[in-house]
């Protein structure tokens, strides 16, 4: 029986859901695991994601693949039959193919088992609060430990027919940041009354904008981006509180730290310019994506044998999660090309469904072949 990956995807696409939250996204795949033989399969589920474990042949090293699963909260305005039918939120970052790929990858590994066991990771909570360190450090991953892990990420830069990467690093250090300030409302014609929060966060925004330039080696690439503020309740108010939120890039370790401690340092001579109180949460922090050579050379040399292209990818200010599976197990990431007009995290992202079948094979001959 030949399983329609096309609808598959249209299908996980219509039911995104954030982290952690991914209640009929599990039951979903669960119904669809159920459907392939039985008899060399382990499926246990780790909160709303899930562990599949495949049985080798002859048993020894364990490959393992992951997969994320969770959408984010984005309204879509793609304008397709298929659209989320959760209002609010959409599949913006390509999971949906992920998913369907990783099924048709576990598909074909039920049916022409490899010699070594396989572990397809079902894993929540990508875009955030963080799914993969909580992963990694549960027992089901002490049971079910791989010897080495990969997995892939949808580029809508990329021509259908194309996987990339490279050896080292390949994505970013990332963290999320909000910052709050406090100070004192009132009405708008007695500002000497007051302690204005909309001041406070805009002077703060402006001093921002010089942090990197001036903290960093220029050769040590970091960025810092605000991308929503809030404050105010009305025209005529002077606001009481108000709210920043952005992020943090960067290539180093190190230089994360640096910025963090800038920031703070920046926000006490804030609190003491505009009478305030701040507080800084960062969210979301990511590990950088640092892929093994060895597990790239022999990707690539795979990838060469069959009919798909490999091109040699830059390195990004994209941040994944699943840095913390490289952080601690050997293996790599890699782009698959999806040729859309519109780029992740877009309300209107259209990745050509031909990419599907391109992941499966590349994944499947990974697996296989490793």
């Amino acid at each position: 029986m030949t399983t329609d990956w096309i609808k598959v995807r249209r299908d996980l696409h219509q039911i995104p859901e954030t982290g952690f939250r991914e209640y009929k996204t599990q039951a979903y795949l669960l119904d669809f695991i159920e459907t392939l033989p039985q008899e060399h399969i382990t499926v246990e589920k780790w909160h709303t994601g899930l562990f599949v474990s495949v049985e080798g042949t002859e048993g020894g090293q364990t490959i393992a693949y992951r997969t994320d699963i969770d959408g984010l909260p984005i309204k879509e305005e793609t304008g397709f039959d298929f659209a989320s039918a959760h209002e609010g939120y959409m599949h913006a970052c390509g999971h949906d193919l992920h998913m369907t790929i990783a099924l048709g990858a576990l598909s074909q590994v039920v049916q022409q088992r490899p010699k070594h066991h396989v572990l397809f990771l079902f894993q929540p909570a990508e875009e955030g609060p963080g799914g993969a360190q909580p992963m990694l450090e549960s027992d089901l991953m002490a049971k079910y430990r791989p010897d080495m892990i990969f997995a892939l990420h949808i580029d809508p830069r990329l021509p259908v027919g194309t996987v990339s990467s490279k050896p080292g690093l390949l994505f970013a250090n990332t963290s999320e940041l909000f910052i709050d300030f406090h100070g004192k409302g009132g009405h708008a014609a007695y500002p000497h009354e007051t302690k204005d929060m909309i001041m406070a966060a805009s002077a703060f925004n402006v001093q921002l904008q010089q942090l990197v330039s001036r903290i960093r080696n220029p050769l040590d690439p970091a960025v810092v981006t605000l991308g929503k503020m809030e404050a105010g309740t009305v025209q005529n108010i002077i606001a009481e509180n108000a709210r920043v939120e952005g992020t943090i890039r960067t290539i180093k370790p190190e230089t994360m730290t640096t910025i963090k401690e800038s920031i703070e340092q920046m926000l006490k001579g804030i609190e003491l310019r505009y009478d305030c109180s701040t507080t800084v949460d960062y969210g979301a922090n990511y590990y950088m994506v640092y892929n093994d050579a060895h597990y790239v050379e022999a990707f690539k040399q795979l990838i060469h044998g069959t009919d798909i292209e490999y091109a040699e990818a830059p390195e990004a200010m994209t941040g994944e999660d699943f840095g913390y599976f490289l952080k601690d197990i050997s293996g790599f990431m890699f782009w698959l090309g999806v040729n859309s007009s519109y780029g992740l995290h877009h309300n209107q992202l259209n990745p050509d469904e031909r990419a599907i079948e391109v992941g499966i094979n590349a994944v499947t001959e990974m697996i296989q072949k490793v």
